[in-house]
């Protein structure tokens, strides 16, 4: 027991064996800790969501929370013991012990921190898998808006508590300096301010949602994300496209997703001393077809719009539901393929100009 009782630094050799043991049982145990912790926390969780997924909240929660509980109990233990004489020496004019207080509530609220942005993840994790049950796009695009502003605030509300808790600055000077200084930086990051803004205006319009095929000046991509600064759409060339929201905002943007019907138009230029006859044949060949069709197509025009001394101009447009592209040009290379084999048949030849086909 005397040997226990010797002095080092400052503490018994007893004092650093209880910390030390303190410490060693907590990284031991950090795992079985955690895991009542997370069922706890789990319980609370599950009646406020309803049917979450238990494994997946482990996942996400259970790293953050067993830093925190080694942290915690670590800075408790070690709080314990008396800071060694020795190594108090001055930095920059702040003693070591004075750095050491500082810094230890920074850990503490950084490990915090970052459990309460694993909880926002899980939390727009469940109700991003919620929204998915349904078949209106609103809720996934309002849900990831959230969870990123979210995150944003708590990462703020982080910084400020670590100024006042490692910095003794009262947040209301801190607040009013950042006022002062956001001023400038308002100047300096003044697309940044108009993309964060342009955010909100997305937001609150619905011009587009995610999952939504787009075209932005000459850019046309599948919205894949909607954030805070930018935009990102998926090319046809499976290339991304980040685009700022500001330019979202004020760019003329056209939404396909959104449109009514396809529509589409043949345009045959017939050589000018095609018969009367075979010009008939042909546009109530064009109609039939397009009546066979009438599952597809909802609607149709086919008429001879003009004729000139060079040829005879036959246009054929009808609009289809706003079926999937690759369905859309198949649509219309059979009913090319079925014109053309047609005018074969009746021996009805494209309109040349010089030798050259019109």
């Amino acid at each position: 027991m005397y040997f226990l009782d010797t002095l080092y630094f400052n503490n018994t050799l007893k004092a650093y064996l209880i910390v030390g043991c303190i410490i060693i049982v907590v990284l031991l145990f950090k795992r079985y800790v955690s895991r009542y912790l997370v069922t706890v926390v789990y319980k609370i969780a599950n009646r406020i969501l309803k049917n979450i997924n238990k494994q997946d909240f482990c996942d996400l929660v259970i790293e953050p929370i067993e830093w925190f509980v080694v942290i915690m109990v670590s800075v408790f233990a070690i709080e314990k013991l008396n800071f060694p004489t020795a190594l108090n020496f001055s930095i920059y004019g702040h003693s070591t012990q004075d750095i050491i207080t500082r810094v230890v509530p920074g850990i503490m609220i950084l490990a915090f921190t970052w459990l309460l942005l694993r909880l926002i993840d899980f939390i727009a994790t469940v109700l991003e898998h919620k929204a998915n049950q349904t078949a209106d796009a609103k809720d996934n695009q309002l849900i990831v808006f959230f969870r990123d502003f979210l995150k944003v605030i708590i990462g703020f509300i982080g910084v400020l508590w670590i100024i006042k808790a490692c910095f003794y600055q009262p947040i209301g000077n801190v607040l009013t300096g950042l006022s002062i200084v956001g001023a400038a930086l308002a100047l300096a990051a003044k697309e940044s301010l108009e993309n964060l803004i342009a955010s909100f205006i997305i937001f609150f319009d619905k011009p587009f949602f995610t999952g939504d095929t787009v075209k932005v000046n000459t850019v046309i991509g599948t919205v894949e994300h909607i954030g805070l600064r930018s935009t990102r759409l998926r090319t046809a060339d499976r290339t991304l496209v980040t685009i700022p929201n500001k330019q979202m905002v004020d760019s003329m943007v056209d939404n396909w997703s959104m449109r009514t019907a396809r529509r589409a138009e043949i345009k045959l230029e017939l050589h000018v001393q095609t018969t009367m006859l075979a010009v008939q044949t042909l546009t109530a060949f064009l109609k039939q077809q397009l009546q066979l069709k009438n599952n597809w197509i909802n609607s149709y025009e086919v008429f001879v719009k003009e004729i000139n001394k060079n040829s005879i101009t036959v246009l054929v447009e009808y609009f289809t539901e706003p079926i999937a592209l690759n369905e859309f040009d198949t649509l219309k290379e059979a009913l090319l393929l079925t014109t053309l084999q047609k005018m074969e048949q009746e021996n009805i030849v494209i309109a040349f100009n010089n030798g050259h086909a019109l």
